[in-house]
């Protein structure tokens, strides 16, 4: 509200309110950092994500996944990876999808697609359905959407959608349309109740 009403500073100060006890710890200083982008601090708002990831207990997913988004936004592709390496020497130089897939948009950026293409097929997860979803990403803005379309057809149950979107943009329009009709219905969930009640725990 205070940032609709052009108050600025004083959504920052908000955001930058510290209480280390508060289950909104690693989202505030998110929110902060998004907020200062949008007001043209680029800088500030990845210094913030910066000292966020280097926390205990900062370096989650989606926290690091928003500092590489503010890097590239920012030109900064470069330190981005730099930073990547750090987290991922800190893991004993190990990097699971989650946090390589990081990576390929940062190369991008750096021009680097052959580079990125080449690290995402050698990764031990590299022949997964939600690898084929990052590289059929990557590959098409390389232009190289045939190749992108090869990888999705390994997994077409699980990349269906994508794999739709990727065969319009080579024109096979009846073939997207065939592979949207021919989706697998998801099976009904289980209902874990027995059909018993108690008073008791376990409930």
């Amino acid at each position: 509200m205070l940032e609709e009403r052009g108050n600025v500073e004083g959504a920052i100060a908000v955001y930058r309110q510290e209480d280390v006890a508060s289950t909104r710890r690693y989202h505030d200083p998110v929110l902060l950092a998004w907020l200062l982008s949008r007001h043209g601090r680029g800088d500030e708002a990845i210094a913030v994500m910066c000292a966020l990831v280097d926390s205990p207990g900062g370096a989650e997913d989606w926290v690091v996944d928003s500092l590489c988004t503010l890097y590239a936004e920012h030109g900064r592709a470069q330190e981005g990876l730099a930073h990547l390496d750090a987290l991922k020497e800190c893991r004993g130089g190990e990097e699971d999808w989650d946090f390589f897939r990081m990576r390929l948009p940062l190369l991008a950026d750096c021009g680097l697609f052959d580079e990125a293409i080449e690290q995402a097929r050698a990764h031990h997860e590299g022949d997964t359905w939600y690898a084929a979803w990052s590289l059929s990403d990557l590959l098409a803005e390389a232009g190289r959407t045939e190749e992108a379309v090869a990888f999705l057809e390994q997994h077409p149950t699980s990349n269906s959608s994508v794999l739709a979107r990727r065969l319009i943009d080579l024109g096979r329009i009846e073939d997207a349309i065939r592979v949207l009709q021919n989706r697998p219905n998801a099976e009904p969930a289980t209902d874990p109740w027995d059909g018993t009640y108690s008073n008791k725990p376990p409930f």
